[in-house]
């Protein structure tokens, strides 16, 4: 999935919405000391108060919120594994038994539970509806509706929520005008900041592909790989955190410890470039060695060659192999999203205004100069431009 298919399925999370149909909610509450499962239960969406559905709504929108290899990961099923969550969820899509919808999800939730011991309560809640998507825009003038001719996939969505302890409040009783302490015991579930959750299938090119599962961390970097591995029977991945770094290595061993800011801004340029070319592509472009090699050659860095390159992913990564995502390598191209920090002051700029800023000896000190367009501005004061470089006298020459 790109963040385009996640973007429209996730703003289909309303009440009343024709286009998306969830059939049946299950939740299963389950005990921290124990792991055992203290209740479940299962019952027609439809059937909550309006209240309650749009609690949910928001709860399933905030799992599918985030930026992909941040937050939301699409994983590939592992192979040949026993009792794979891929033949449970893709049961569970299928099945029109209720009962056995119910099972399917009581063997993940086995799964969270086999050697996991949880630090609060927790409520795991699943469901599953219908995703419809028009193929087509809807032509005013023509009689039939937007609806007539649609794409259609079934779906199955997992949210993991904590418990969070009632809150003791003082209250003022305006019948007796006396303060009151308010007592609550019931525990009160978090569903503002889901743990964790997942999408089954994907949706790729408006079908279904039932080969990958969307994991939904809690925080943005923060996996929880035995989510990933031991409930979804996914397979391991890289965030953009972990390609952005595996690039910047990559990068020393080929071009040293030591850039300019020129060459830096050069490099991405080209990656901005390449993302450009394939903006209208599904696929997100990648670069293998070959496509670092080229970028590297092409934005000035001297005595580069294949082998270099290939060797550097080696070393690095130990696939030569490996693809970077170009999107996870190349800092906000559109923000100031480059941070220098010195002793003296913190500055940001973006990808495409590095290149005025450079890092100079004068006078016998290290400095950094900055290339402005305009007078700059300090605390509302116009600063004076100041010569530093003062001309040699023609008798001295």
């Amino acid at each position: 999935m790109n963040k385009k298919d996640i973007a429209n399925f996730r703003k289909q999370f309303k009440v009343n919405n024709d286009l998306l149909k969830i059939h049946e909610i299950y939740y299963v509450y389950i005990m921290k000391e124990s792991s055992d499962i203290y209740h479940d239960q299962s019952f027609p969406f439809e059937m909550l108060e309006k209240e309650q559905k749009e609690l949910f709504m928001d709860n399933f929108k905030k799992v599918l919120s985030g930026q992909l290899d941040e937050k939301l990961f699409e994983l590939k099923f592992q192979q040949d594994v026993e009792d794979s969550s891929q033949l449970i969820l893709h049961q569970g899509l299928l099945t029109n038994d209720k009962e056995e919808w119910k099972e399917n999800m009581l063997k993940l939730v086995e799964k969270m539970l086999k050697d996991k011991q949880y630090e609060m309560d927790i409520v795991v809640t699943f469901i599953r509806g219908e995703y419809r998507k028009p193929m087509k825009a809807r032509n005013e003038e023509a009689e039939e509706s937007e609806f007539d001719s649609v794409f259609s996939n079934a779906f199955i969505l997992g949210s993991m929520n904590k418990t969070l302890d009632p809150k003791k409040e003082l209250l003022f009783d305006y019948v007796e005008k006396e303060f009151k302490y308010n007592i609550v015991v019931d525990p009160i579930i978090n569903l503002k900041a889901p743990m964790s959750g997942f999408l089954f299938p994907c949706f790729t090119n408006n079908s279904s592909d039932v080969n990958h599962v969307l994991y939904s961390a809690g925080k943005k970097y923060e996996l929880d790989y035995h989510f990933i591995e031991e409930v979804l029977n996914a397979e391991e991945t890289m965030t953009a955190e972990d390609d952005k770094v595996v690039f910047e290595e990559i990068v020393k061993k080929v071009a040293g410890n030591q850039i300019n800011t020129s060459t830096l801004s050069n490099v991405y340029d080209e990656i901005h470039h390449m993302i450009e070319e394939n903006e209208d592509e599904e696929e997100i472009p990648k670069l293998d060695y070959k496509d670092v090699e080229k970028v590297l050659r092409s934005s000035g860095v001297k005595d580069v060659d294949t082998e270099k390159v290939e060797t550097a992913f080696k070393t690095v990564i130990d696939d030569e192999t490996y693809e970077l995502k170009a999107s996870n390598v190349l800092p906000k191209f559109s923000s100031k999203s480059i941070k220098i920090k010195t002793k003296v002051a913190d500055i940001a700029v973006s990808p495409q205004d590095l290149r005025y800023v450079r890092q100079v000896h004068f006078d016998g000190k290290l400095c950094l100069m900055i290339e402005v367009e305009e007078n700059t501005m300090i605390e509302g004061f116009e600063m004076i431009p100041e010569s530093l470089f003062k001309k040699v006298n023609e008798d001295n020459e």
